[in-house]
């Protein structure tokens, strides 16, 4: 059965994270992923970010994660292939470890085969499982599943 939802949604317009410290946060999104600031609350503890153009979409910092139970979240930054396929030495050159699908270290970026997209993961520092994203212009492989970039290359040629 095919939802009757609303057909004009096109996006994510903002996503929002609980820190531990907000300085610290602000530090990585700002000077390390390079995200332009939009928005401070010092009061309340709160910075916002532009991510891409200007009022096309934004991300919201929380100070507060305290108690036991740390929930960690995900999410990822849509951008085009060559900026994901670079990433990995930008990250490498910013102490930040590249992962696959899985968590674990990579030299490579990897493709979700069904979607299809090329994707690098890695941590912020918070240990939210943070993204970069290209949809790729091939037709899906479900088959495929998730493997390095350079397979998906060699297979679609």
């Amino acid at each position: 059965m095919v939802s009757q939802g609303f057909s004009k949604i096109d996006g994510i317009y903002e996503t929002h994270l609980p820190v531990a410290n907000l300085k610290r946060s602000t530090a990585f999104y700002r000077d390390v992923l390079g995200l332009e600031l939009a928005h401070e609350f010092p009061e309340r503890g709160i910075v916002f970010f532009w991510v891409g153009e200007k009022n096309r979409g934004m991300l919201g910092l929380w100070q507060g994660m305290a108690g036991p139970l740390k929930m960690t979240l995900h999410f990822a930054f849509r951008m085009e292939r060559s900026e994901v396929l670079s990433s990995l030495v930008k990250l490498k050159n910013k102490k930040i470890v590249p992962l696959d699908f899985n968590g674990e270290p990579v030299e490579e970026p990897v493709v979700i085969g069904w979607m299809p997209a090329v994707s690098v993961y890695f941590k912020d520092p918070d240990g939210h499982s943070i993204e970069f994203l290209n949809i790729l212009d091939e037709e899906p492989d479900k088959n495929f599943g998730i493997q390095p970039y350079s397979q998906w290359v060699a297979k679609h040629k």
